[in-house]
């Protein structure tokens, strides 16, 4: 009896976790972090690589803005939300997006097409201060072009609905 009790004590400490499983004091992780980021990169600045996560960056945040606006649009121009993609497919223009620019962008700049995002990252010493202003830059200007092209290729639709911003009703 005292050796099946013995047995069953190493079992059930043989892979035991020698910290509580979630804080930061745990040392015998079965991966390694990666340094983090400098601060200011300057080589970055004459790579293809920063270049073209820009690039991404930018084509990326254009389509999010250009798709999801003429979506929110289309519900709110028509007559009744039936006549339209609705509700839902509202919800599925945005996490279709998001979905299918992460997946394709993942590879090129890790999948954050959001300037918070990349902030965040930034803070966590993931970024260097270089990229992180580049990307932000970037995400805003295609942003403001997705925004852009919407109001110059759909005139009508923009105006009618205040661009698709809030504003304060008369009264």
């Amino acid at each position: 009896m005292e050796g099946k009790e013995e047995d069953v004590k190493l079992g059930a400490n043989k892979f035991t976790e020698r910290q509580p499983i979630g804080t930061a004091a745990q040392t015998d992780k079965d991966y390694k972090e990666p340094p983090p980021a400098p601060l200011f990169e300057p080589g970055e600045l004459k790579s293809w690589s920063f270049y073209r996560a820009g690039i991404a960056e930018f084509m990326a945040t254009f389509l999010f803005l250009y798709i999801t606006l003429l979506t929110v649009m289309g519900v709110v121009r028509a007559p009744t939300k039936c006549a339209s993609v609705g509700i839902q497919g509202i919800a599925w223009a945005f996490g279709g997006m998001i979905f299918a620019l992460v997946y394709c962008t993942a590879g090129i700049l890790g999948g954050h097409i959001n300037p918070t995002v990349t902030f965040g990252l930034f803070l966590a010493r993931k970024l260097s201060l270089t990229r992180a202003v580049f990307y932000i830059v970037m995400q805003c200007l295609g942003a403001i072009c997705g925004a852009g092209v919407v109001k110059g290729f759909q005139p009508s639709i923009y105006q009618a609905n205040n661009g698709g911003a809030n504003f304060v009703a008369h009264g």
